[in-house]
């Protein structure tokens, strides 16, 4: 009997590494035509960028007017959705964005005028909240009446911008003419791989905290705060960088410049997720951090300005 309760004990063992497996987080994605693929197939609009002409895929027209892009991308969300990926829908987001009247093109500072201009991908972001944006293009390639695919899947960081896991290649030639058909082929040899990268880099954010950026900044109001000035014997500077090594996770940030008017924190590592389990963004991280200065004995007044879901700006001295 003693060898039986030892067995089944031992195989109980045995199967935790498998349900904690099963239990772990996985990041969000949201699977976007690449820009190339945006550019190649006429779904461009120009963009002024604070006075600076950009040019910018235009999500919506391609997911109205191209059915192979959203056949294309519900495939690649199934096969990503099968390794237990959550899934952001890019067309559901687009609509939502249009049907909301608190998207504005500029956010303004009410007192002085102070502007951020954010882009229609900073929106795009802003709204589907993914941790993970997985851009995808391809081209079909022709030989007589065989067909085959040839593809790249680039895993990007929707905080920092920065490439963590790719895969590329040209499936088997066939007779089918189905994209997504072609493009499911091409990707089943690789797509497990490309699913460890994106995990990989989720499990690091998870340990070490998302990368983001922080600029401190001083309104020109005439007000005559610095952020040299003193509080209880302790520089304003010197209160914020401290604030900073308290919040972050490991201590991990860089603070790369500082004058008497702007602070600048690179490679900052917030938490993934707030006290009550739902996902912080840079702003949410910051707006700590005003709140903080507001209370005594700074006072002061500041106003959140955001560019992405990976940067976002305060800037001291009023709303």
């Amino acid at each position: 009997m003693k060898s039986i309760f030892k067995y089944i004990a031992t195989a109980a063992l045995a199967l935790i590494p498998v349900i904690t497996s099963a239990q772990a987080k996985k990041p969000t994605i949201m699977v976007i035509p690449a820009d190339t693929w945006c550019y190649e197939n006429g779904f461009m609009n120009t963009y002024n960028n604070q006075g600076k002409e950009t040019k910018v895929p235009d999500y919506e027209s391609a997911v109205q007017e191209n059915m192979d892009l959203v056949n294309v991308i519900t495939k690649i969300g199934e096969l990503m959705a099968d390794r237990g990926f959550p899934l952001k829908d890019l067309a559901a987001t687009v609509r939502n964005i249009n049907q909301s009247n608190a998207e504005d093109e500029m956010t303004v500072s009410r007192t002085s005028g102070a502007t951020l201009a954010e882009s229609p991908l900073d929106r795009l972001l802003n709204r589907a909240k993914a941790d993970i944006l997985v851009e995808l293009a391809w081209k079909i390639n022709s030989v007589g009446p065989k067909k085959s695919v040839t593809y790249t899947l680039r895993g990007i960081d929707a905080y920092t911008g920065k490439q963590v896991a790719a895969a590329q290649g040209t499936g088997p030639q066939s007779f089918s003419a189905e994209v997504p058909v072609l493009l499911e082929e091409a990707t089943l040899e690789r797509l497990d791989n490309f699913a460890s990268q994106l995990q990989a880099h989720f499990d690091d954010l998870l340990e070490n905290g998302r990368e983001v950026t922080v600029n401190i900044r001083v309104f020109d109001n005439g007000s005559g705060l610095s952020l040299e000035d003193e509080y209880d014997g302790e520089m304003l500077t010197d209160i914020i960088d401290d604030w900073m090594a308290q919040n972050t996770v490991n201590h991990r940030y860089s603070l790369t410049d500082a004058t008497d008017n702007m602070m600048r924190f690179e490679q900052v590592r917030i938490p993934l997720y707030r006290e009550n389990g739902t996902a912080m963004d840079t702003r949410y991280f910051v707006r700590t951090l005003s709140k903080y200065l507001a209370k005594q004995p700074f006072g002061i007044q500041s106003k959140i300005l955001t560019k992405g879901l990976g940067r976002a700006d305060l800037v001291l001295g009023e709303k």
